[in-house]
């Protein structure tokens, strides 16, 4: 069920949890720093340091998908290196 992480996936993880805790309050608190200047520019700074937290989350999101595929891309290799090895096999003994 659980598969052995290794630390740098340990790491991802942690700044993926960093980046979206950046978005939700650094937006928040951006916007409630800003309030005092009127609702638009609060709205727009907050915003802002919402997208910029929610870029690190889609980064990391995407480092963390290339990490799987390349898990089942060699799970896949073994595979196929297994039946070329018995294919091979039942061509010698025929």
């Amino acid at each position: 069920m659980f598969k052995n992480r290794t630390s740098f996936e340990k790491l991802l993880s942690l700044l993926q949890g960093a980046s979206w805790a950046l978005a939700i309050a650094g937006g928040g608190y951006a916007f409630l720093l800003f309030s005092p200047f009127g609702f638009f520019v609060a709205l727009f700074v907050g915003l802002f340091l919402f997208l910029c937290g929610f870029f690190f989350v889609v980064i990391f999101e995407i480092a963390q998908i290339q990490i799987d595929k390349l898990d089942e891309l060699k799970k896949q290799t073994k595979l196929l290196e297994k039946i070329a090895k018995t294919d091979e096999d039942e061509k010698i003994l025929h």
